[in-house]
């Protein structure tokens, strides 16, 4: 997608973090925006940070874990500015805990945020936005979890590899089609966002977090130091995400200092799947 100007994108997790940078992106490129949020207040403190011409830009709160608010999400962009170009789904949380300590309602908030707000976004704005005949492009925000797994984060790193994986697939099948829409998938490591402090949006439907262990506060303090410390800006991911997208770039990986891990990991599966497998044992036959 290599036009951006008087196009129309529409942003989740907008409120705060990556999601407010891609908004000042894509408006400092001449884009009209669709802002999505949990939070319609954070919403608003955005907006008035972007000082856009309210012209250019929608409002619209949503619970993206929600089938049913991501069509609604749909509804009004599609009715508000008449067609969509750039999909930026975008909206996450993060949780840290030790795997044992995951109960099935944090496993329903981090996938139900994370991935299925992806699927979501994909089922209600892909078929119109290949209606429309125009180029376009879904950028979908995973994580450099979603390419290596650290400890303390299964939910949160199961859910990002499974972003990864749906973007992948998503890829293929519109090459397939030769398709105008582009995708690529966003992996930043650790940026200073407020991802760490997820819990306190967590609806109140999924309930509150159980009480951690130790081994699992040590973790959440370890991932709270290591976002606080990241060196890339939220800024700085929207605007390497936006050069890649003008290039047609799949995978966008900010942080460079990952590529060891990355490559450390895909090297051992390589390794294991060329690893010839010892000859089969016939079965006994009992006498």
């Amino acid at each position: 997608m290599q036009s951006f100007h008087d196009r129309v994108a529409v942003i989740t997790g907008a409120g705060s973090g990556i999601g407010l940078a891609l908004a000042r992106q894509a408006l400092a490129r001449g884009m009209r925006v669709v802002l999505a949020d949990l939070d319609h207040e954070a919403l608003r403190r955005a907006a008035d940070t972007l000082a856009a011409d309210p012209a250019r830009v929608l409002l619209h709160a949503a619970d993206v874990s929600r089938d049913a608010e991501v069509a609604a999400l749909a509804d009004a962009a599609f009715a508000h500015f008449g067609q969509v170009h750039l999909l930026c789904n975008n909206a996450g949380v993060g949780f840290s805990r030790l795997a044992v300590e995951h109960t099935a309602a944090d496993w329903e908030w981090v996938i139900g945020v994370n991935l299925y707000a992806v699927a979501h976004g994909i089922r209600h704005f892909l078929p119109r936005m290949q209606a429309g005949g125009q180029a376009g492009h879904v950028l979908n925000t995973a994580s450099a979890a979603g390419l290596v797994s650290t400890p303390g984060m299964a939910a949160y790193n199961a859910s990002k590899q499974g972003v990864v994986a749906l973007s992948e697939t998503l890829r293929a099948e519109l090459l397939e089609q030769h398709s105008p829409i582009g995708v690529s998938v966003l992996c930043p490591a650790w940026v200073p966002t407020g991802i760490h402090a997820s819990e306190r949006a967590r609806p109140p439907r999924f309930g509150r977090a159980d009480q951690p262990s130790e081994a699992s506060r040590v973790y959440a303090q370890t991932m709270q130091h290591a976002v606080e410390s990241g060196r890339l800006s939220a800024d700085d991911i929207a605007r390497i995400a936006f050069e890649a997208v003008a290039r047609g770039d799949f995978y966008i990986l900010p942080h460079r200092r990952i590529a060891q891990a990355v490559a450390l990991r895909f090297g051992e599966i390589a390794a294991a799947a060329e690893t010839p497998l010892p000859p089969s044992t016939p079965a006994r036959t009992p006498r």
